[in-house]
């Protein structure tokens, strides 16, 4: 039933043919709701009744879309996204899920925003029906096999002795994998050893034999589950795309088929309670094919708080800009510059009115900067940049520019990171940031990454106001990574010359067993400042060895308590 109140429109789903724990499409019935929001004058509530609503790939929408970090030519030639949920230029709506399930069958991207401003998406809960990530738990290891239960939730199919993972529109059978010891609430990458089995065979339904010529050559244990998937990140989870002003609030995704919630090129973007976790009624223990949230190219103010984020193949949260190399000076004041890195390419990463800075791709500095005042996307991986003034003289043949404008504030407070194969936070924006009152438990990698390259993944910029404060970080880190890492991958290293500053890690708890606490290069006005370092017993804490300061300035290390207290693991 449709009711007006002063400020806003309600609608029914149930009015536009949503009707729940049916099985049926609820697609069109959700394409009518929108056409209905986007025809209406004033801000809008689509209700959506408790229950179950299934979204299909067959009928879904299908539209190109250029999503960064995503996957290559090669990988995927073709970048159409099968969509379920689209909404495209709407402006003040709130989809209020009443805590609903909406279940998707097929490769999809769940929800795209797209030229949206004032957009809330609350108490609603999100899952596929059958992940494209495949999960089996070992059972039973022996001399040349290992046997496996496979997820009810994973389908499979055997030929010719080799196990293939297959789902609707979809198969592979190599692929990355993780491990997964519920003991200790850890996963890690491995080498995929049922891709490398001579042989499979079904010993009862959902049971597999995998049988080796020669040992696997990882050291696996009886009660771990093995997680893979194929790699390809042809789809996302979700896509907000030059949009402002959009909030998410009490939402639980917990299944995303690529990366989870990429944020490109907008502004304003608010994630509270979000639960990106497993359903615990699947028994699955993956949320996320890759990262969970990624953020490229935004603006405003971004704030992540009270989440929990629990099961990803990649990191949790990385927000970044681009680097684009700078390839031709068509004309006095004209760039050609060019989307180095496969996997981002094809959108406009410059505007008029934009304003840029130039880098020098040696040593990460800046060294001038200009204004666009017209971009042309003038093929999948080049831009033609027209400046407002000729650009500065010496321009190198590696350089890069970054969009200024482009680069946000960011608040990442209070949340919950486990079972993540790699890093926690990755920042690298100039803008002031707060990672704060966050529990880090047994990251593989760093806990937090401050980087900045122009080399490999071509993600900028410099740090230039971040705070770490009041988190705590169990088990994070290993030999070769520190559990706060600054690392900005410059090959000319100068003291006098830092690529980030400003940087402040105070009054946190580092639970480590081998991991250096700090690992910092070219880094200015550092302090860390307040914080406890707790190591096994009978480890000796020798502060000297909590850090690695190459080429830093004005550093600040005091007041930290070293304590021989953690319990042993044996």
């Amino acid at each position: 039933m449709t009711h007006e109140t002063e400020h806003e429109l309600l609608l029914a789903f149930a009015d536009f043919g949503g009707r729940p724990d049916t099985a049926e499409d609820a697609g069109p019935a959700m394409r009518r709701a929108l056409a209905a929001v986007a025809a209406a004058a004033r801000p809008v509530r689509l209700a959506i009744e408790p229950g179950r609503y299934d979204f299909y790939a067959e009928s879904a929408e299908k539209t190109i879309y250029f999503i960064t970090n995503t996957a290559s030519e090669q990988d995927n030639p073709n970048p159409v996204k099968t969509i379920g949920i689209r909404m495209k230029g709407l402006k003040n709506f709130t989809l209020d899920g009443g805590g609903a399930l909406f279940l998707f069958h097929g490769k999809m991207t769940m929800f795209i925003i797209d030229e949206c401003e004032s957009i809330a998406v609350r108490n609603l809960h999100s899952d596929f029906a059958q992940p494209t990530v495949a999960e089996m738990t070992i059972e039973r290891l022996g001399e040349g096999y290992m046997d496996v239960a496979v997820h009810r939730d994973t389908r499979y199919s055997i030929a010719r002795d080799k196990l293939s993972w297959i789902g609707p529109g979809w198969s592979f059978h190599e692929g990355p994998m993780q491990a997964y010891d519920p003991k200790r609430n850890a996963t890690w990458r491995i080498d995929n050893v049922v891709a490398r089995a001579a042989s499979a065979e079904e010993t009862s339904p959902g049971k597999v034999r995998f049988r080796f010529d020669r040992n696997p050559g990882e050291a696996l244990e009886v009660g771990w589950t093995l997680q893979v998937r194929d790699g390809n990140r042809d789809q996302v989870g979700v896509f907000i795309h030059r949009s402002r002003d959009v909030r998410w609030q009490d939402v639980g995704i917990h299944f995303t088929h690529g990366l989870g919630i990429v944020g490109q090129f907008s502004a304003d973007l608010s994630f509270r309670r979000l639960d990106m976790s497993p359903r615990p009624e699947t028994g699955r223990t993956v949320a996320a094919f890759a990262d969970f949230v990624h953020l490229s190219g935004c603006r405003g103010n971004i704030e992540i708080a009270d989440s929990r984020f629990v099961g990803a193949h990649d990191d949790v949260i990385n927000v970044h800009g681009t680097h684009l190399r700078i390839v031709g000076r068509p004309s006095e004041r004209q760039l050609a510059v060019r989307f180095m890195h496969p996997q981002t390419y094809g959108f406009a990463a410059f505007a008029a009115g934009d304003e840029i800075e130039f880098v020098r791709a040696e040593s990460l500095l800046p060294y001038g900067r200009g204004r666009v005042e017209a971009a042309e996307l003038t093929g999948p991986r080049e831009m033609l940049l027209t400046l407002e003034d000729r650009p500065p003289d010496g321009i190198g043949d590696a350089d890069v520019i970054e969009n200024v404008t482009w680069t946000p504030e960011a608040e990442i407070r209070g949340n919950y990171f486990a079972r993540i194969p790699t890093r926690g936070v990755l920042a690298t924006t100039r803008r002031p940031v707060v990672i704060a009152d966050n529990v880090f438990e047994r990251m593989r990698m760093s806990a937090v990454l401050v980087a900045d390259d122009a080399a490999s993944w071509y993600e900028s910029g410099r740090a230039a106001d971040l705070t770490v404060r009041g988190n705590r970080f169990i088990e994070c880190g290993g030999t070769d990574q520190a559990v706060i890492a600054i690392l900005p991958e410059n090959e000319e290293i100068d003291e006098t010359a830092p690529v980030h500053r400003h940087i402040r890690i105070a009054d946190n708890v580092f639970e480590t067993r081998e991991a250096l606490v700090l690992n910092a290069k070219t880094t200015r006005s550092l302090a860390f400042t307040g914080n406890t370092i707790r190591v096994p017993a009978g480890v000796a804490a020798e502060p000297e060895q909590a850090f690695r300061l190459i080429a830093c300035s004005e550093v600040d290390i005091r007041n930290n308590r070293f304590e021989s207290d953690l319990p042993s693991t044996e």
